[in-house]
């Protein structure tokens, strides 16, 4: 074919292909400056999340006083004891009626006083003393049988020394006088029984005490062995304590202790060890020691809760820090100590506590001479430094900052 000169042939492809060209050069600088901008809010976040993250504690420096540090060395202790119970009276009996019979006439009330053979409860006695006459009949008539059959007894024997009768026929009524004469003796017998029913149909006091509780009103009837009153002596009181067997050699009859009571402040109570139980309880490996407290003016109640402290025998002179520096995790005790101008921290086994002193023993876990934390600071972390201020810094630092403080480094 033949093309004029200087002019090109159309080509339909070439034409067509410069639009798709130009969409896919415009997507591409779109997702381009998409990963871009992308890219910048993710370093932008990191960064930003940098500069929020907290520094380590290693980079922490707290800076202690000297008396914000104990040092592990041996304190006499004291060696006390806890001792907590309930109070209870010494003497104290639940009275219960010996016969059967219908409540005749009260004559006590809960709170009152009562000396010892008083009347607390009378019961009715008119079937108990039909039975104590009819006992006294059966005792006449067994005399009545006694004197006939001596009577027999001795005619006989007269008869015998004559030899009118045999040997064998004065037996016979030699038996028949000691049979009434054992008749006689039982109905004696239940006469007395008769007639301490009779007796027993009055209830009285067994001591000199107070009416607790009672237990039965008029009209009702009773049966043998049915309590009807409570009675009280307060004038001695007693409290039952469990203590570790470790504590009871430490621990002799006769030892003195003072008791606050619930319910009176600060009133102290003086008290001593009545008695030790000489067997541990299975469950708890404890061992049961009883106090007696005096209680003269009655001012004491039983069922008031009671705790003192018991002056064991010192085992002398025992490694002890204050008891503000224990710290505990999970059931586990533990110090913070300084250790290379770094904190540490030390897992430890107490013993004796003297909260009055406010010391702890400290059995396992530390050296003599250790410098423990006594202070109550929040986030100390084992590994931070430490630093321990000299006296002359301590004279030049103001009085009115804290004794331990933290610097950031």
């Amino acid at each position: 074919m033949f093309f004029p000169r200087g002019s090109t042939p159309a080509t339909p492809s070439t034409s067509s292909s410069h639009p798709r060209k130009r969409v896919l050069m415009r997507a591409g600088i779109g997702l381009l400056t998409v990963a871009l901008v992308g890219g910048s809010l993710i370093a932008w976040r990191v960064s930003s999340a940098k500069r929020d993250e907290p520094k380590e504690d290693s980079a922490k420096t707290y800076e202690f006083a000297k008396r914000d540090l104990a040092v592990l060395g041996p304190v006499e202790l004291g060696h006390v004891v806890p001792i907590s119970g309930t109070l209870k009276p010494v003497v104290q009996a639940v009275v219960k009626s010996k016969v059967a019979a219908e409540v005749a006439q009260v004559h006590v009330r809960e709170g009152e006083r009562v000396a010892a053979g008083q009347v607390l409860i009378s019961l009715d006695t008119a079937d108990l003393r039909a039975r104590y006459d009819a006992q006294l009949a059966s005792v006449a008539e067994m005399k009545a049988r006694l004197d006939l059959a001596r009577k027999n007894e001795a005619n006989n024997r007269q008869l015998l020394q004559q030899n009118f009768i045999s040997q064998n026929a004065f037996d016979a009524v030699s038996n028949t006088a000691e049979v009434a004469r054992a008749n006689l003796k039982s109905a004696e017998a239940q006469a007395a029984i008769s007639q301490r029913a009779l007796n027993d149909a009055a209830i009285r006091a067994p001591f000199n005490g107070i009416v607790a509780k009672r237990m039965v009103n008029v009209g009702e009837k009773v049966s043998p062995d049915m309590s009807v009153v409570q009675i009280v002596d307060l004038s001695r009181m007693e409290l039952e304590a469990g203590v570790p067997v470790s504590e009871i050699p430490g621990i002799k009859v006769g030892q003195e202790l003072s008791f606050t009571v619930d319910g009176f402040a600060t009133r102290q109570f003086q008290g001593k060890v009545e008695r030790i139980n000489p067997a541990a309880e299975a469950g708890s490996r404890s061992i049961s020691v009883f106090l007696s407290l005096a209680n003269p003016e009655l001012a004491l109640k039983g069922g008031m809760f009671a705790t003192g402290k018991l002056a064991a025998q010192s085992r002398g002179a025992v490694n002890s820090i204050p008891i503000v520096a224990l710290r505990e995790e999970g059931g586990q005790s533990y110090v913070f100590v300084i250790e290379q101008a770094a904190i540490a921290r030390k897992p430890v086994s107490t013993g004796t506590r003297n909260v009055d002193l406010g010391l702890v023993e400290i059995r396992d876990g530390l050296d003599v001479g250790a410098q423990v934390v006594a202070v109550k600071m929040e986030g100390l972390k084992a590994g931070a430094k430490a630093i321990v201020k000299t006296e002359a810094t301590e004279v030049g630092a103001s009085s009115s900052t804290p004794a331990a403080k933290m610097n950031k480094s």
